[in-house]
């Protein structure tokens, strides 16, 4: 049992990152009567809307980030693309939680599928890729088709190129900026699942279940909760993300993110070492959210009860349904079992993740087809 005391309502929590994650994080500290500050390179931000105190400074002013920990209680991060050396410098100023150190494994997806070889997870199959040379090598080992990744500050489908022969590799090791880069083999998957877990200071670790999700041009467009998947699968997915955690030792919310093969076998695709796209739907269908979840855990309070009140679905709005002009936002508020949640961001860019709809009903599947017929019905 630790000896390390609670960090209570009224103290002040900070946040690395800016970002819609941060936003909602801070949403549910204000309501459990936390102060927030955040730091990004920006101001204006989804975060800096609602936090207490917007600090804008570079990630890399590590003066400025040893004053910014100073001034909180513990520190937590909302995206995994703060530099690690961001992180190392809070820490010597303030707690930072999940570690510095997890945060060093999971930004790079060389150290972490590393890691997680290391430790017997199950992976796809991977190569390291340092010139295109290695690039060639690799494909003659792992082959075609095969999925080149840049090895760091990769997300939503960014970083990567899709290799489906050999005639590719040129543009492909351009694609990924001919610099370190991880391929990975293609994998014949039946669907994409994700595990998003909790975990204290005690060891205590709780979890969401697994949640279905559905890409377009490699950014999450849907995610379904409960999974379509057996109670076998299910188990064994919430077994391997508590692993996942333990083995990381994370103090916080950590997402694993799965492929399920069509012989039934789960091979982890990426880890995300904070709240999650796919768990948006928590704060709608949950008794405690994921990032009221990431508030207890980082606190060292007790974990809320995860109960589920009724299938849900989320579908993500993307910048390109501005293209018309101003959704209408009527529409979505008409509907009774839909929830509009917008993250404040002023420009509208195509592939920019502006917000998103939940929806609730009777089944997961039904609960997707009404999330998305409310989106439809957005567009001008």
């Amino acid at each position: 049992m630790s000896k390390l005391k609670p960090i209570l309502p009224g103290s002040t929590i900070g946040v690395l990152g800016s970002g819609q994650l941060g936003r909602m994080f801070a949403i549910a500290a204000r309501r459990m009567g936390y102060r927030v500050h955040t730091f990004s390179p920006d101001e204006d931000t989804p975060t800096g809307q609602v936090a207490d105190v917007e600090m804008k400074a570079p990630y890399e002013d590590l003066d400025a980030v040893c004053r910014f920990a100073k001034a909180v209680s513990v520190v937590t991060f909302e995206f995994e693309n703060v530099p690690a050396a961001t992180a190392e410098a809070a820490g010597r100023c303030a707690p930072v939680r999940p570690a510095g150190e997890v945060l060093h494994t999971t930004q790079h997806r060389l150290r972490e599928k590393t890691f997680l070889s290391g430790k017997g997870f199950p992976l796809t199959h991977f190569r390291r890729v340092g010139s295109r040379q290695e690039l060639a090598g690799a494909i003659e080992a792992i082959g075609v088709p095969a999925i080149l990744k840049t090895a760091d500050f990769g997300y939503d489908g960014k970083g990567q190129y899709r290799i489906k022969s050999v005639s590719d590799l040129d543009a492909a090791w351009q694609a990924v900026g001919e610099r370190e880069a991880v391929l990975e083999a293609r994998v014949d998957f039946e669907r994409e699942l994700s595990v998003v877990g909790v975990r204290n200071i005690q060891g205590e670790f709780l979890h969401y279940g697994p949640i279905e999700n559905h890409h377009e041009n490699g950014i999450l467009d849907t995610s379904m909760s409960p999974a379509h998947v057996s109670e076998p699968v299910a188990r064994e997915a919430a077994e391997i993300a508590r692993a996942v955690l333990e083995e990381l030792g994370v103090i916080g919310v950590l997402c694993v993110e799965f492929f399920l093969k069509k012989d039934g076998k789960l091979l982890i695709n990426e880890l995300a070492p904070r709240p999650h796209n796919s768990g948006h739907y928590t704060v709608d269908a949950n008794l405690t959210s994921q990032f009221e979840q990431q508030l207890r855990a980082v606190c060292l309070l007790p974990l809320g009860g995860i109960q589920q009140w009724t299938p849900a679905a989320m579908v993500n709005l993307l910048g390109d349904l501005w293209k018309g002009g101003e959704p209408d936002w009527a529409r979505a508020a008409a509907l009774n079992d839909v929830k509009l949640h917008l993250y404040g961001k002023s420009e509208p860019r195509p592939g920019r993740k502006m917000g998103h709809l939940t929806a609730l009903s009777t089944s997961a599947a039904t609960a997707r087809a009404e999330a998305a017929r409310a989106r439809q019905s957005l567009a001008r």
